[in-house]
C-alpha cells in the first residue's frame, strides 16, 4: 500500500481552486502528499462576469481561466472527468470510465439554479450558471433581433423583443444592465427603435439587491430605469409556457425569460448520501451533462437528459467537514452553515474562505494540530449596472458610478493575481479595456482603438534609421577610439561624455562650443539642465574611472545602432523600443538632450503596440520564442508565460 496521503478536490470553482493552492503551498515540497483536482471542464469559469459574456460585451474566452494555466509546473495533478459517484466506506469516487482513492476529499461541485417547483419554469427559461448558459443567452438575444427586423406583425414583434428577467438580485441586475446596452448596439444594426425593446426585471421582494443598504440600492435602480429598464416589485411568478410567463392572472409574452431567482445545491448533491441541512423545494430536475439548468435554448437529445431527485445543500460543522464523515470537506454553494443565525451567502467570498478553511484544516489533521473552526470575514458586495456604472459596499462604506466599477475592476484583478500572476491579470484588462467592442467599459473605449499596422511601419523604419544615423554619426567622430594607449590609458579628448573631467581636460560634449565637431548640437539648447545625480555620479565616478567612462559612452553608441538596426528590421520591436525610450530619457536628465528626442520617446511609445508584427523579423520570431518560453519550467512556476503554458 502506497504511503502517500491523497486529497482529492471535486470540482474547479472558486472553493475548489482555492482549497487546492492553499494545500500546494503547504506540501509543494512533500512527496508522500499527493493533491489531485477534478473537474468536468479544463477551465476555471469566472461566475461573476458571466454576465458580460451573455451580453455580448466580452467574448467567452473572457472568463476561462485554464487550470493548466493555474497549476502548470506545480504538483497539482488536474483530471478532466465528470464524477458520477462516491463510495465513502471505500474512499472512492467513480466515473464512467475511471476510479480515483483518496485519503480526504474536498467536495466543491456547486450549486445549480432553484426553480422552487413553480410549473414550466425550468422547461421555458434560460438561466445563466455555466458558460455555455451564457452563450446560449448570447446567441439568442441577436437572433431575436435579426428575425424581429423581418416580422411584419406588430404583437409578434412586440413579444421577440420583450427580454423578462426574474430576479433582481447580483446576476439579474447585472444582465439587465447588459441587455440594455446590447439593445443600443443592435437596434441600429438591424434598424429597429429602441422604443419597441423592452427589458423587464420581475422581483418577488420589495426591492431590488435585497443584500445592499438602501442608498446603492436605489441608486441602482434610478440608472436601470434610466437605462430603460422595467421593474416589477412585489410580483410573484406563478408559472411559465412557451413564449409566455405568468404573474398570477396576468402574462407576459415573451420569448425571452432568463431565471435568476435562486441558488440550491447542484445535482451531484443527490448522488452522495450525506446529510442535508436545506432541500430544494423541487422533488426533481431536469439535468444533462452540463448540470442543471434552464432547458430554453436547449438542443440535447434524448438520451443527454436526465432526471435528479430532490437535491440539497450538504451540511457542514465548523471546520467545514460534513457532520457524516470526518475526512470529506465541503465548501461553496453545495455546503450548508449557519453562522450567528444567518446561512452563509451563497457569494464568492463564501467559496473562497470555505475552501481556505477546508484545506487548512486537512493540513492541521495530517499534522495533528489543532483544527481552525470557520469564520467568515466579507469585505462588501459589488455589482455593474452595465460597463459604465456600478454599485458598491465595501468595508462599510457605499459608492457607486465610476469609482464602484473601478473597485469591482480591483477586486477582479486581485484575485487574477492571487490565481495566476500576471498574466491572468494581463488577459483580463485586455478583455475588459483594450479589445472591448462598442465603447463598453468604463473608460468607454478610449483605450480599446488600434493603430493599424501598416501606419506604424514607416514611422518605425524611419525611427530605426535616425538611431543609426545618430550612431554612425558618434563612430566617425571618434567615439569608439580610446586614443593611442587603448584601454589602458584612456585618453581624456576620448571622453565624450557631459559633465566628465579626466585631469584638467573636460569631455568634448561639454565644450561643445569650442568644438567644431559639435557645433550643431550646441547651437540647440538642451532640454534641461542635468540632474544633480547625474551631475555627482558624472564628477565623482566617472572622472575617477576613465576606462569605465570611455565603456559606457562605447556601450551608448553600440546600443544606439543596434536599437536603430532592431527597428528597421522589426526585430525584438518591443524591447528596442523600451530601450530608446530610456535612452531618451536618460539622455534629457543629465542635460544632453535636445527637443529632437522628444519626438523619439512619442514614436518609441507607438512602437511597443507590435509594430514589429507587420513586415517585420517579429512576425516569425516572436511566436517561435513564446512557444519556446510558455514550455519553460521557470515561466509555469512564475506564471511569466504570455497565453497557455505548453507541454515540452
Amino acid at each position: 500500500m502506497s504511503d502517500k496521503k491523497k486529497i482529492v478536490i471535486l470540482g474547479g470553482g472558486y472553493g475548489g481552486v482555492a482549497a487546492a493552492k492553499q494545500l500546494y503551498k503547504k506540501y509543494k515540497r512533500r512527496q508522500d502528499i499527493e493533491i489531485t483536482l477534478i473537474d468536468k471542464n479544463p477551465y476555471h469559469t469566472l461566475m461573476t462576469e458571466l454576465h458580460e459574456i451573455a451580453g455580448s460585451r466580452t467574448e467567452p474566452e473572457a472568463v476561462q481561466v485554464s487550470f493548466h494555466k493555474i497549476f502548470g509546473g506545480k504538483r497539482v495533478n488536474v483530471v478532466i472527468d465528470e464524477i458520477t459517484g462516491v463510495d465513502f466506506d471505500s474512499k472512492k469516487l467513480t466515473s464512467d470510465t475511471a476510479s480515483y482513492s483518496y485519503d480526504y476529499l474536498v467536495i466543491g461541485a456547486g450549486g445549480a439554479p432553484e426553480f422552487f417547483d413553480i410549473p414550466g419554469v425550468q422547461e421555458h427559461s434560460f438561466t445563466l450558471w455555466s458558460l455555455e448558459d451564457a452563450i446560449r443567452i448570447r446567441t439568442h438575444v441577436e437572433n431575436r433581433f435579426r428575425e424581429a427586423a423581418k416580422e411584419p406583425n406588430p404583437e409578434t414583434r412586440r413579444q421577440m423583443l420583450t427580454f423578462t428577467i426574474a430576479g433582481a438580485g447580483f446576476t439579474g441586475i447585472e444582465l439587465a444592465g447588459e441587455l440594455l446596452e446590447r439593445r443600443d448596439v443592435l437596434c441600429p444594426k438591424y434598424h429597429i427603435d429602441e422604443r419597441e425593446v423592452r427589458v423587464l426585471i420581475i422581483e418577488a421582494k420589495d426591492s431590488i439587491l435585497p443584500i445592499f443598504p438602501e442608498k446603492p440600492k436605489a441608486k441602482a435602480e434610478r440608472h436601470l430605469k434610466r437605462m430603460g429598464a422595467e421593474i416589477m416589485l412585489n410580483a410573484m411568478i406563478t408559472g411559465a409556457e412557451e413564449g409566455k410567463v405568468k404573474i398570477g392572472e396576468q402574462e407576459i409574452r415573451t420569448d425571452t425569460f432568463i431565471w435568476t431567482a435562486g441558488i440550491h445545491g447542484g445535482e451531484f448533491s443527490t448522488r452522495v448520501d450525506l446529510t442535508k441541512g436545506h432541500m430544494a423545494r423541487g422533488e426533481c430536475s431536469v439535468a444533462t451533462i452540463e448540470g442543471i439548468h434552464g432547458m430554453a435554448g436547449c438542443s440535447f437529445d434524448d438520451d443527454e437528459r436526465y432526471v435528479v431527485g430532490q437535491r440539497g445543500r450538504v451540511l457542514v460543522n465548523d471546520y467545514m467537514q460534513s457532520v457524516d464523515r470526518q475526512d470529506v470537506y465541503i465548501c461553496g454553494d453545495i455546503l450548508w452553515y449557519v453562522e450567528e443565525e444567518h446561512v452563509l451567502p451563497q457569494v464568492v467570498e463564501t467559496a473562497l474562505q470555505t475552501g481556505e478553511t477546508a484545506a487548512k484544516n486537512i493540513i492541521a489533521d495530517i499534522e495533528n494540530k489543532e483544527k481552525e473552526a470557520f469564520k467568515s470575514n466579507y469585505h462588501g458586495f459589488m455589482v455593474s449596472v452595465g460597463s459604465r456604472y456600478g454599485v458598491a459596499h465595501v468595508v462599510g462604506t457605499s459608492m457607486s458610478g465610476f469609482f464602484a466599477l473601478g473597485i469591482k475592476h480591483l477586486i477582479n484583478l486581485h484575485y487574477l493575481f492571487g490565481l495566476a500572476g500576471v498574466n491572468a491579470c494581463w488577459e483580463y484588462i485586455r478583455e475588459e479595456f483594450l479589445n472591448i467592442k462598442d465603447n463598453r467599459s468604463m473608460f468607454r473605449g478610449h483605450f480599446s482603438w488600434k493603430v493599424p499596422v501598416y501606419w506604424a511601419v514607416p514611422l518605425r523604419i524611419f525611427l530605426g534609421a535616425k538611431w543609426v544615423s545618430e550612431g554612425i554619426h558618434k563612430i566617425l567622430d571618434g567615439w569608439l577610439n580610446p586614443g593611442a594607449d587603448g584601454l589602458a590609458n584612456i585618453a581624456a579628448s576620448a571622453i565624450r561624455l557631459p559633465g566628465v573631467n579626466i585631469g584638467d581636460a573636460t569631455s568634448a560634449a561639454s565644450e561643445a562650443v569650442e568644438a567644431g565637431a559639435e557645433a550643431a548640437a550646441a547651437s540647440v539648447e538642451p532640454l534641461m539642465q542635468a540632474l544633480g545625480l547625474y551631475t555627482w555620479f558624472a564628477e565623482h565616478v566617472l572622472s575617477a574611472a576613465p576606462t569605465l567612462a570611455f565603456l559606457l559612452q562605447a556601450g551608448v553608441v553600440v546600443m544606439q545602432v543596434l536599437i536603430g538596426l532592431a527597428l528597421i528590421g522589426g526585430l525584438f520591436t518591443f524591447p528596442a523600443a523600451v530601450v530608446s525610450i530610456g535612452f531618451g530619457i536618460m539622455f534629457i536628465f543629465s542635460g544632453w538632450g535636445n527637443p529632437e528626442l522628444l519626438w523619439y520617446i512619442a514614436a518609441s511609445i507607438v512602437m511597443l503596440g507590435g509594430a514589429g508584427r507587420g513586415f517585420g523579423l517579429d512576425h516569425w520570431v516572436m511566436p517561435w520564442l513564446k512557444r519556446w518560453w510558455n514550455k519553460q519550467g521557470i515561466a509555469k512556476r512564475t506564471y511569466l508565460y504570455t497565453g497557455e503554458p505548453r507541454d515540452k
